[in-house]
């Protein structure tokens, strides 16, 4: 937002980055949280994550906190439009930089460097001519206060807390877990590592989530048939 030459480094590493970004599938754990859903195990989930898998595994109620890299927002008017159908535009503007090769990384774009970015195309919207950014909360932004108000209001109504793979280090979502303790509800978290919510834990598993959650389903679900 700060610079015209930042958009242009900013859409030209996306450009490069988006097509592993587009072709990303869900793994175990986004599967079987899907799967807990369906058992009625739990009303709402919120995520931290802007890749859209949580739904693409079949999640129906999700609180995206940070967004969603596949929407791309105006600006100015405010229009939305899918970030894969922007990618033909950003194709079919910049020619010279279709089929460059570099790292991807973590944010959906990729480390290229050493680019006359002042050559690239940044894309406008074609309804009012304003700046487009990618529909996600960046370094530095806040969470839009609606979103905040339906996580909260999803805690209130629940019994307990149950973090999945985040070492909620980004207040965020740590905030959540402040939240759950002064009302006492009790937390458990399965991840790896610290957590920036350890001491406000009832229950840690250092394990993997997504064969953590595969079994956890499972178990769920043959105790549901026995009890039916």
């Amino acid at each position: 937002m700060g610079s015209e030459f930042s958009r242009k480094r900013y859409w030209a590493r996306s450009m490069i980055g988006w097509p592993l970004v587009a072709g990303a599938a869900p793994n175990a754990a986004h599967l079987a949280v899907a799967r807990l859903e369906r058992l009625g195990l739990f009303e709402r989930l919120v995520t931290q994550n802007v890749d859209g898998l949580h739904s693409s595994a079949g999640n129906t109620d999700v609180i995206e906190l940070h967004g969603n890299i596949g929407r791309v927002r105006c600006m100015g008017c405010g229009d939305e439009t899918s970030r894969a159908a922007l990618q033909q535009r950003l194709i079919a503007d910049n020619p010279g930089f279709v089929g460059l090769a570099a790292l991807p990384v973590a944010d959906g774009d990729a480390q290229l460097e050493g680019y006359d970015f002042d050559a690239f195309h940044p894309p406008s919207c074609t309804r009012c001519g304003g700046l487009l950014k990618p529909d996600v909360v960046f370094f530095g932004e806040g969470v839009p206060r609606t979103r905040v108000d339906a996580a909260a209001a999803a805690l209130e109504q629940a019994d307990a807390m149950l973090v999945l793979g985040s070492s909620l280090m980004v207040y965020s979502g740590f905030r959540f877990c402040e939240w759950a303790a002064r009302a006492g509800k009790p937390i458990a978290a399965i991840n790896l590592g610290k957590t920036r919510a350890d001491a406000l834990l009832q229950l840690k598993v250092e394990a993997p989530c997504g064969p953590t959650l595969d079994v956890l389903a499972s178990e769920l679900e043959q105790q549901l048939d026995r009890s039916a």
